[in-house]
C-alpha cells in the first residue's frame, strides 16, 4: 500500500497510476452472500448445477458485487495519514467489461485523474478497473468521485 503524509501529496501524483491492490478470491460462498443481501438471486450467479446444463459455463458474480468491492480494493492501494474523514461521492462512469467466473481471483488497478477542491476538502477523481487473473479485458472500469478532508 502506498502512504501519503497529506491530502497535498496525494494530489501530486495527478495523472499517474497510484497502484495495485491484492488479489482477491470471488467464491460461491461471496456470491451466495451477496445475493442474500441484494435479494438478487438470479441463477446464473446462485445456481451452479443450472449455469453448468443450460449454459456450460460456472456460476458467475453479480456485477455490482464486483463494483462492492471497490472501496476493499482502494483501500489496500492507497492512504493518506492527514485525512480526517473521506466520503465516496459517487461515479462519473461504470462499465461491466467482463464476467467473473466463480473461483476466480480479481484485484483494483488506480490511476489518479485528477484533484479539485470543494466543500472544504479536495475531490480525487479516480480511474480505477477491476482484473480478473488470467484475462486480458478487467471486468470492471469505473471513473470514482471520493471527497476527502484534513
Amino acid at each position: 500500500m502506498r502512504m501519503f503524509d497529506t491530502i497535498a501529496d496525494y494530489a501530486a501524483e495527478t495523472g499517474k497510476e497510484i497502484g495495485v491492490s491484492e488479489w482477491t478470491v470471488i467464491d460461491q460462498d461471496r456470491i451466495n452472500m451477496f445475493a442474500e443481501a441484494t435479494g438478487d438471486h438470479q441463477w446464473i450467479h446462485i445456481d451452479p448445477e443450472r449455469t453448468q446444463k443450460e449454459l456450460g459455463m460456472p456460476t458467475i458474480a453479480h456485477g455490482y458485487l464486483t463494483l462492492s468491492l471497490l472501496p476493499m480494493l482502494m483501500g489496500q492501494i492507497s492512504g493518506v495519514k492527514s485525512v480526517s474523514r473521506g466520503i465516496n461521492y459517487g461515479s462519473n462512469s461504470v462499465r461491466f467489461t467482463n464476467m467473473v467466473p466463480v473461483g476466480s481471483k480479481v484485484r483494483g488497478r488506480m490511476k489518479l485523474k485528477s484533484t479539485n477542491p470543494k466543500a472544504g476538502g479536495t475531490q480525487f477523481i479516480n480511474e480505477v478497473s477491476i482484473e480478473i487473473e488470467g484475462q486480458e479485458r478487467p471486468a470492471l472500469v469505473a471513473e470514482t468521485i471520493t471527497l476527502l478532508f484534513e
